[in-house]
């Protein structure tokens, strides 16, 4: 049987993975639940990430590059969330879903994992892992 605490825990971490991708588009609420030194990895970005600045440039990029000025943004989704937490340290691992349902684009998914740290009452993301599952053709 779960304790109390490990209850809150887990549902406290699985909340700032929901309102984080909720959060999407605006970077300030976004970053709010990323440590300033975070590292990450993404699919899309040759080296190890280091920090938010490192982040904004791969957004940027993305973002000259994906898409057009009136072309809406994606809708993303977390999906199957587990969270094992230790103290004041915790893992997430999900699929993120990425819906582009008013535009001609095919959705992407990928598998990611999250490791949170314990700062006073929060939870904030120290390390990002994304990675783009392969397309299956149905």
């Amino acid at each position: 049987m779960e304790s109390v605490d490990a209850v809150r825990d887990h549902d406290a971490v699985v909340s700032v993975i929901v309102q984080m991708y909720q959060a999407l588009g605006d970077r300030p609420e976004f970053d709010r639940h990323l440590h300033q030194a975070i590292t990450i990895w993404e699919s899309d970005a040759h080296e190890m990430l280091q920090g938010t600045a490192q982040l904004d440039a791969l957004r940027d990029r993305r973002a000259a590059v994906a898409r057009h000025p009136h072309q809406p943004a994606a809708v993303v989704a977390p999906e199957s969330i587990r969270v094992d937490v230790w103290g004041d340290t915790a893992v997430a691992r999900y699929n993120l879903k990425a819906s582009y349902e008013a535009v001609a684009r095919r959705d992407e998914s990928f598998r990611v994992t999250d490791v949170l740290r314990r700062s006073g009452e929060r939870w904030l993301i120290v390390h990002h892992h994304s990675e783009a599952m392969a397309r299956t053709v149905t």
